[in-house]
């Protein structure tokens, strides 16, 4: 059972296309499940993060809050930035401006720690910032979508608060709590939770393809490149403000993992719940959560190589 679910986690942006794939050429299996499931499905996520989470995890942010405090500027201000720029530079129709911008405004994706630990990253500045953004987000991205998107459509901050902590938060804590008091399920559950998580997030990405497969099928260039443009800006920016700053290159990775990779899910989420006269305002957050896998994939090969690199190049210092 191990190996299937450490399979599983492993191929998880190859399941995810393919999923996404599927949906797309034949979507009426995943159209059969109701898109009510996204909340229970994206909590059920978030409860796993939170049976992994334990107090050590917030040590960073206090031991080392210059670190988290930039890493959590930069993903609050680059992304939904970008997705400003991005949607006025397209001309995106208003749908699908709303969705990329959704996205931008998010906090980081539940994917980065494990990537950011493939790539030989800072893992412990990559789960403190996860902590911190996701916290911090019932209060910023209702209101960073209200700044980017209030002019075109009308945004229920408030909603989208509430909608954030029973679906993000509440989970989260529950899990934190379970994690805290029952220590023997955990450990048993935690062996599973990768696979869990990549199977929960591949049939959600395949319920929003499939109940929208026929716009990608005849529009989906446009917001596809709009969707890749914007999560390698955030790769590249967040990488780029760590080398402005000086940090070393595994703080970098981290905070450009981070900064690229959205919890594109809850994107979906409240585009599903928030925005039911924009129909399209989900398609990005799922082409997003198809995307990001892949270059996130890459990336950790590319920064690993480079971290690999430099522990050479010290090594043959120290000599």
């Amino acid at each position: 059972m191990k190996k299937i679910c450490n399979f599983i986690s492993r191929w998880m942006g190859a399941l995810v296309l393919l999923t996404a794939i599927t949906a797309l050429i034949w979507p009426a299996p995943f159209c059969a499940i109701g898109t009510w499931v996204i909340n229970p499905m994206l909590g059920l996520i978030m409860f796993g993060m939170g049976l992994t989470l334990n107090l050590t995890d917030f040590k960073v942010v206090f031991s080392r809050p210059k670190d988290v405090l930039t890493g959590v500027l930069a993903q609050f201000t680059i992304m939904p930035a970008m997705a400003w720029v991005l949607t006025q530079a397209f001309r995106l129709p208003p749908d699908l401006a709303l969705g990329v911008i959704l996205v931008g405004c998010c906090p980081g994706g539940t994917a980065s720690n494990v990537i950011t630990y493939l790539a030989k990253g800072d893992l412990a500045l990559s789960v403190g910032m996860t902590a911190t953004s996701t916290l911090l987000a019932p209060l910023l991205t209702p209101l960073l979508t209200w700044l980017m998107a209030g002019t075109f459509v009308d945004v229920d901050a408030w909603g989208m608060l509430l909608s954030i902590v029973y679906v993000v938060i509440a989970p989260i804590v529950a899990g934190f709590l379970i994690q805290r008091y029952l220590p023997t399920f955990t450990r048993h559950a935690v062996a599973y939770l990768p696979a869990f998580s990549t199977l929960m997030i591949t049939l959600l990405v395949g319920i929003i393809v499939g109940h929208n497969a026929t716009p990608l099928l005849t529009g989906g260039c446009l917001v596809i490149s709009v969707v890749m443009l914007h999560n390698l800006s955030g790769l590249a920016l967040g990488y780029g403000i760590g080398r402005l700053l000086g940090l070393s290159h595994n703080k970098r990775t981290a905070i450009s993992i981070e900064v690229g990779m959205q919890n594109s899910g809850l994107a979906c989420s409240l585009a599903t719940t928030h925005f039911a006269s924009a129909p399209l305002a989900a398609i990005p957050g799922a082409i997003f959560s198809v995307w990001h896998n892949i270059s996130g994939a890459l990336m950790a090969r590319i920064y690993s190589q480079q971290a690999i690199k430099d522990e050479g190049t010290s090594a043959r210092k120290e000599k």
